[in-house]
């Protein structure tokens, strides 16, 4: 079986390095997006302006053969604008009218929500729909979007002005939160170099629908040990305050985290097995996926604003109190 999908491994990082033409450094960031296509879940990035954080997910589609589309998200933006609209058309040679479904943007393999933040929530939640059912209902008639399917959505940071916090509801069906910072002094340098000159790097295709439709399959294969999965379900437990004895959590938390953290988890930890060529998930995948994974599932109360507490925190607080299986698998 290891010999037989090696060149789609091999597939992966051909894929990193055409992303690496065009964007310097954020090899973890660029490993979690990867993570999200190979467990079949979609992802948040976060940063303040100017991180290429756009630009890193146009590079993505454009080095495969997926279809994409982006929607800038604004303040005066419509459900309709994102899911389609219904428009009466006339046919000519029996003069009948009939309504046709206009499909919108998020009829797309790869759908970049570009400052999600940035609009209210009621238009973000006609996302709602097509993040969990891959599928949009308009008029009594449901339309089934297209496999592979991805929204990969940017936000500024929401301390900023004119942003709009995401419903728990829609954070949670985030596969990963992806923070992004500011890069060294040498990797900005390189970009300075490479942005400012004539040379555009030209980024091929080297992933195709298929491929990564056989990717996710092969995620599930990973092998997961019984012991993990008992030590996930506990974590994930003790990030509720009723049901914890972290004392981080019953002071600062408002909300835990439900059961699509526990799964969200697992994929991702699996995924990032398999993306290092290893087809059993260790307890070093669970540490790298486990701050994206649970950071937008644990909501804090005032106590912890007022302290300047953040989900990471309360994260590795539970990392240290919950202690792994004594073994390494």
């Amino acid at each position: 079986m290891q010999e037989d999908i090696q060149p789609l491994l091999g597939k992966l990082s051909s894929l990193k390095t055409e992303i690496g033409q065009v964007i310097t450094g954020q090899e973890a960031v660029v490993d979690q997006l990867l993570i999200v296509f190979m467990a079949g879940g979609h992802a948040l990035l976060e940063g303040v302006p100017g991180l290429a954080k756009t630009l890193m997910i146009q590079t993505l589609a454009n080095a495969t053969e997926l279809s994409f589309k982006r929607i800038q998200f604004t303040p005066d933006l419509m459900p309709a604008d994102i899911i389609g609209t219904e428009v009466l058309q006339e046919d000519k040679a029996t003069g009948k009218r009939t309504f046709k479904f206009n499909k919108g943007p998020v009829f797309a393999n790869i759908v970049l929500a570009d400052e999600i933040n940035r609009t209210p929530p009621k238009t973000q939640a006609a996302l709602l729909e097509a993040m969990q059912e891959r599928a949009i209902s308009y008029a009594g008639q449901t339309y089934p979007l297209d496999r592979p399917f991805f929204i990969l959505a940017t936000q500024n940071p929401i301390e900023q002005a004119g942003t709009f916090p995401l419903p728990e509801a829609q954070l949670d069906r985030f596969m990963l939160f992806i923070k992004i910072g500011y890069p060294s002094e040498a990797e900005e340098k390189q970009i300075l170099k490479n942005t400012t000159g004539n040379l555009q790097p030209k980024v091929k295709s080297v992933l195709s629908g298929s491929d990564i439709k056989q990717l996710q399959s092969l995620v599930r294969d990973v092998h997961f040990n019984d012991d993990l999965l008992d030590w996930v379900n506990r974590l994930v437990r003790a990030t509720r305050p009723k049901m914890t004895t972290v004392e981080q959590v019953k002071s600062h938390v408002q909300w835990g985290a439900g059961p699509r953290a526990g799964q969200s988890i697992i994929l991702a930890a699996k995924a990032q097995a398999l993306l290092v060529g290893r087809f059993s998930a260790t307890a070093d995948d669970l540490r790298k996926v486990i701050p994206p994974a649970l950071r937008h599932r644990i909501l804090l109360n005032f106590k912890a604003e007022a302290e300047g507490i953040h989900a990471d925190d309360v994260i590795a607080s539970l990392l240290e109190q919950i202690a792994l299986p004594a073994a390494e698998f």
